[in-house]
């Protein structure tokens, strides 16, 4: 897993009336910065999302998890699936790394998970948004609604688990309505949470791939 050298700094970013808490990760000389967007109930030392990110690092690739919910806001059900205040505090992350000076200058990629895919493509969508790329996995794309979906520009990858039937299915019907570059990948004897043994390397490989193709070559 990783090399060792996957080193984070705690930043804080600024979104509305709150102060949102990340991690953020840059390889030397890297061409692009993803932007995790993780489900209900995570956060952004979410194991599988830190896994990822540190796949992506040693690939040349930067990374920013963040909690886009205050611990206050993650209690409460409601708040976890609100998918416009999500995309409004990614859309403030997104900001924050295009002002940042480390990272202004950089690509912006999108990885979403669950309900963090919606907020994900919700943002991408959004008029000069300028994402790269995105990726989801295991993710609620058609909860970012058919005219968000129909709005993405940025070549997006679907990740889903061959056991996961009922997200198999939302995912084809969002990615028929997608209008961008885009790639449904079915991840074979993986459920919701990709568990599985080589499943999440398998997810973190066709991220890195996606990534990099649409990042273009590391800066060096």
């Amino acid at each position: 897993m990783g090399n060792g050298h996957f080193e984070q700094f705690a930043v804080q970013i600024p979104a509305g009336k709150v102060t949102l808490e990340g991690n953020l990760a840059l390889p030397e000389g890297c061409a692009g910065v993803v932007l995790f967007a993780h489900g209900s109930g995570s956060s952004r030392y979410s194991p599988r999302n830190q896994f990822v990110a540190s796949e992506l690092f040693d690939a040349g690739i930067g990374s920013l998890l963040i909690d886009l919910l205050t611990p206050d806001e993650d209690m409460q059900y409601d708040t976890r699936f609100d998918i416009a205040l999500l995309t409004q505090r990614l859309a403030a992350a997104t900001a924050w790394l295009r002002k940042e000076p480390s990272t202004r200058s950089l690509k912006i990629g999108y990885f979403g998970a669950s309900t963090g895919a919606a907020a994900a493509l919700q943002a991408a969508a959004a008029k000069g948004s300028r994402i790269a790329a995105v990726v989801s996995r295991g993710g609620r794309p058609d909860l970012a609604g058919e005219k968000a979906l129909a709005q993405v520009s940025a070549p997006t990858l679907l990740i889903v688990g061959g056991n996961d039937d009922l997200v198999i299915q939302l995912n084809r019907e969002a990615h028929d309505r997608l209008r961008c570059t885009k790639e449904l990948v079915v991840v074979p004897g993986a459920t919701h949470l990709f568990e599985e043994p080589g499943t999440l390397e398998d997810v973190a490989k066709y991220a890195t791939l996606w990534f990099r193709r649409y990042f273009g070559e590391r800066l060096h």
